[in-house]
């Protein structure tokens, strides 16, 4: 049960990156894997203690990472 808790925060942190960035047509599979990755890098780039936390990851900066993730993304994908 708690995989599938980390999977809908990770496609909830990816989906909110997706929106504020302005790339909504890649899918579900793209925002949970942006939102896990973005997590990881979030965390390790802006540290853990700020924001709440859910399933173990801190909201601000996974939010921050997963922004970091789909904007790279997005700018390959244009070219």
């Amino acid at each position: 049960m708690y995989w599938i808790w980390i999977l809908i925060v990770g496609s909830l942190i990816g989906s909110i990156a997706s929106m504020i960035v302005g790339n909504d047509s890649k899918g579900c599979f793209f925002n949970i894997v942006a939102g896990l990755l973005g997590a990881a890098i979030g965390q390790r780039l802006f540290g853990s203690d700020w924001g709440g936390q859910l399933a173990g990851m801190a909201l601000v900066p996974s939010i921050l990472g997963a922004l970091i993730i789909v904007a790279i993304s997005s700018f390959f994908q244009r070219k």
